[in-house]
Formats: C-alpha cells, structure tokens, sequence
C-alpha cells in the first residue's frame, strides 16, 4: 500500500514515516541542512499482512507543486497536524488537494503528543471541522509522538486496516509520473506509483505526452525487486528513445523545486 504524508511545515511528516519505518525520508544534504524537506521522500516497511511504502512530501507553501506530483499516485493519506500548531494554512491547503484528487482514505495523526498532549481535543475539534465536507471526514484521528514512540503502534494499525485501494487490473498499465532525473549509465528516469494494470519485467510502456516508450529497469523502487509488477507499486523507467521537449517537460518541476530551495532562507 502507498502511503503520502500531507501537512503544514515542522509538523514533523518526515520524523512520522521514520518513526513507522526506520528511515529518514530527507535524503538531500539541504535538507539535512535546513531541517525541511524539499524534494519527495521514499521509505518502506512491512507490516503484518502486506508492507507499507510512504511518499513523504513538503509542507512549505512553496513546494506545494512537489506535493502535488506526490500525492497522485497513493492509496492513502496520512495527513499530519501538530498539537502544538493546530490547522495551520497548508494544512488546509494540503487537504483540498487531497479531496480535489478523490482521496478518501486515510488517518490523522496529531503529532507531538509528549509536548503539547492538553490540546488534543480542540486540535481534534479543528481538524473535524476542516474535514467535515470532504472525503476524509470520517477517517480515524491519532495523538501520537514520533519521539516518544506513544501511538505509533495505533497509528500502524489503523493504516494497515486501510489496505491498499480497489484498482482497475485490466487494460493498459498507468503510471503515474513523480519525479524525472538522470542517472549515469542509464540516462533519463522517471519513477512513480503503477496506479493500473500489471506489467512483466521488462514491458514497454507508451507515455501519454509523446510517442515514446519506456524500459523497467529493477523496477520496484520502494519494495523488492519482483518479475513483473502490480498496481500500487512504485516503479523507475528508463526511456528508450525519448525528444528533448519530453525531457524538458518531465524536470521543470525538478528545476522549479530546486529555485524555490535556493530561494529560502
């Protein structure tokens, strides 16, 4: 199941995912400098009865693009509200996002219950009512502490019951692009969630924007390498034979994420 983080900046999404999974999902050197995450984070775990593989996405209202590429290929969201802020503007912008993208799955942790636990039941109060109109309405709202530890075993229940979501599997595979970079040896690559259908190992794939196609190297990026793939696994491809306006396509987000970074204090 593929999990994307959603929520305002230092409500501690990537603290969270590491506290489910051992890994730090901020694997930039800026990151680590700054202490915010700039670019899509990866990270997988598995639990009883399936795996886990979070998107951890930024919460700084300039990235929302970033956060946007991210969250179009999950199964669902944990969005992320710290008690000691409450609903704080990308919060909600992060909510709307989710509910324009038919996203109605998914739990609510209320991060920082060791330092800010009183304020739980109107944090709660607040983030029903911003819910209430959306599908993530009825979705289980969790205190939790990614430091202390205190509801991570609740929190990984509540999203393991969730499972993965009801995909179509016939017809074509659809995967639904997030990132584009290049890698020595392999050239272009552009990864993302396989949000329908199935696919051996290798399989060509036709892009929508161009007439191109693509080949699987190894290419379930948040779970182990398997022969063939199914939906609601990441995936990295390689395209065969891909025209310079394509490649300038896939990395403007890329070069707009790396703009905004520079630009930050």
């Amino acid at each position: 199941m593929i999990i994307g983080t959603a929520g305002h900046i230092d409500h501690g999404k990537t603290a969270l995912v590491k506290a489910l999974t051992g890994i730090d999902a901020d694997r930039l050197a800026e990151e680590k400098r700054r202490g915010i995450t700039i670019d899509l984070g990866f990270a997988y775990t598995d639990v009883p009865g399936g795996s886990f593989g979070f998107v951890d996405v930024p919460g700084h209202e300039r990235f929302v693009h970033t956060m946007l590429a991210g969250a179009t290929g999950i199964d669902a969201a944990l969005l992320v509200v710290a008690l000691n802020d409450g609903v704080m503007p990308q919060t909600r912008e992060h909510a709307a996002i989710l509910d324009l993208l038919g996203i109605d799955r998914g739990v609510i942790a209320l991060t920082k219950s060791d330092i800010a636990g009183d304020n739980t039941e109107l944090v709660t109060a607040e983030v029903q009512a911003l819910l209430a109109t959306t599908g993530l309405r009825e979705a289980a709202i969790l205190p939790v502490s990614a430091i202390a530890g205190d509801g991570i075993a609740a929190l990984t229940e509540a999203l393991r019951t969730l499972g993965p979501k009801p995909r179509d599997i016939s017809g074509h595979p659809r995967l639904a692009v997030d990132r584009a970079f290049t890698l020595s040896g392999a050239g272009l690559v552009v990864t993302g969630t396989l949000v329908a259908g199935g696919t051996a190992n290798p399989m060509p794939i036709h892009a929508a924007m161009a007439a191109m196609q693509t080949r699987s190297n190894a290419a379930a990026v948040l779970s182990p390498a398997t022969q063939g793939l199914r939906r609601h696994q990441r995936q990295a491809r390689s395209p065969a034979d891909t025209g310079r306006a394509w490649i300038g396509r896939l990395s403007r987000n890329a070069r707009r994420s790396s703009a905004s970074s520079r630009a930050l204090p």
